[in-house]
């Protein structure tokens, strides 16, 4: 359960999600946002960008910004309420961390995501190629769950579920959960003055699964019960998450320093668990036929660019899996497509250079990028 295993580390960090609860964003007595601990975030998210880690934030605290606002402080909100709360406070958030990250000179974009959007395939990809789009423009996004279009009862914990499924969209490496809590424990410390610190999870077992316990009292949603679940997700995808106390100041930089906390160590490595998501869980639904160049460049590890095809079979739609064969027939790859089968029928032989004049729109340059394609 602690084993002796190494501890990972912010430093070797490629991508990094963190997400933040509504009690860290949100001063409970104004129900205003605690501007100076966010630039205290802002300032360790600039550091991390300058060792050349990509930061996404997945922040809570929408809700919680706009009750006194609207003047919903009493009881528990009915759903009509929390979804015209999130309206009237994904405004206040999203300022709040633009202004926050522009101190550090940091572009915050915003997303609204849901966790079906993590598993439709086609929003899926749509919403990774919109985060790797911006993530290569050097922008910070800030992803919340859209909780005004919501159609079922805002859940408990959803943001520390759809961290998970964030980081593995964008392939992380490292998922953080900042809490109020510096980590997993055998028993809730608050009651339990026997309970034991736990500084690294090797396997998410029953027994760990167990010492998952009731929510916090005040604006926090969460609990250690959902972000045991979000550790079974990232674990499972390749993905080490921590959880770590977020109250004080530069909390990630205190990570980073070495303050003590909890790793979830993944499972495997992030690639070999896409490459096997997609080398065995879909059934093809058309064929991509390669001349001699193109089939060389995917054994070197390149992606599958227009100019190297020469037919196209089938009719698939964007992020449907496609084979790659040969002139001869010879199956090389599994993969994922960036474009319609009509749409890669038009472009085939094509330099990506021209793919604007053919399309009318300027799509992704490869017809499979190699992160989406598995040698078979």
């Amino acid at each position: 359960m602690t084993g002796r295993a190494s501890l990972p580390s912010l430093a070797s960090a490629r991508r990094l999600v963190v997400k933040i609860g509504s009690a860290l964003v949100v001063n409970a007595d104004k129900a205003a946002p605690r501007q100076d601990w966010l630039r205290s975030v802002a300032a360790d998210i600039a550091s991390l960008r300058k060792q050349g880690t990509d930061v996404v934030i997945v922040s809570s605290g929408a809700i919680a910004l706009a009750r006194h606002t609207l003047g919903l402080t009493a009881g528990p909100l009915r759903l009509a309420e929390k979804q015209a709360a999130a309206a009237v406070g994904q405004i206040s958030l999203a300022q709040a961390w633009s202004d926050a990250l522009s101190t550090h000179g940091l572009t915050a974009a915003q997303l609204l995501l849901t966790p079906d959007d993590t598993e439709d395939r086609k929003r899926y990809l749509n919403a990774r190629a919109t985060l790797e789009t911006l993530l290569g423009l050097g922008c910070v996004p800030v992803i919340n769950e859209n909780d005004t279009i919501a159609t079922a009862e805002i859940r408990f914990g959803d943001n520390d579920r759809l961290a998970a499924r964030v980081a593995q969209m964008i392939d992380a490496d490292q998922l953080v959960l900042l809490s109020d809590i510096d980590g997993l424990y055998t028993a809730d410390p608050r009651t339990d003055p026997a309970a034991q610190h736990l500084p690294i999870i090797e396997a998410m077992t029953a027994e760990i699964e167990a010492m998952g316990g009731e929510p916090p009292p005040g604006y926090s949603s969460g609990g250690m019960r959902t972000k045991l679940l979000a550790a079974k997700l990232a674990t499972r995808s390749g993905c080490a998450m921590a959880i770590a106390l977020g109250k004080t100041d530069h909390p990630l930089r205190a990570l980073l320093d070495g303050a003590r906390c909890s790793w979830f160590l993944p499972q495997t490595c992030s690639q070999t668990a896409r490459k096997q998501w997609i080398a065995g869980s879909l059934t093809p639904a058309g064929e991509i036929m390669v001349d001699p160049g193109a089939a060389e460049a995917l054994q070197q590890g390149g992606s599958l660019l227009p100019a190297g095809v020469k037919g196209v079979r089938g009719d698939f739609t964007q992020g449907d899996l496609v084979t790659v064969t040969d002139e001869t027939g010879r199956l090389l790859a599994r993969g994922l497509s960036s474009y319609d089968a009509d749409d890669a029928r038009r472009i085939a032989g094509h330099r990506s250079s021209e793919l604007m004049s053919i399309l009318g729109w300027q799509g992704r340059d490869e017809l499979i990028h190699r992160d989406d394609l598995v040698m078979v």
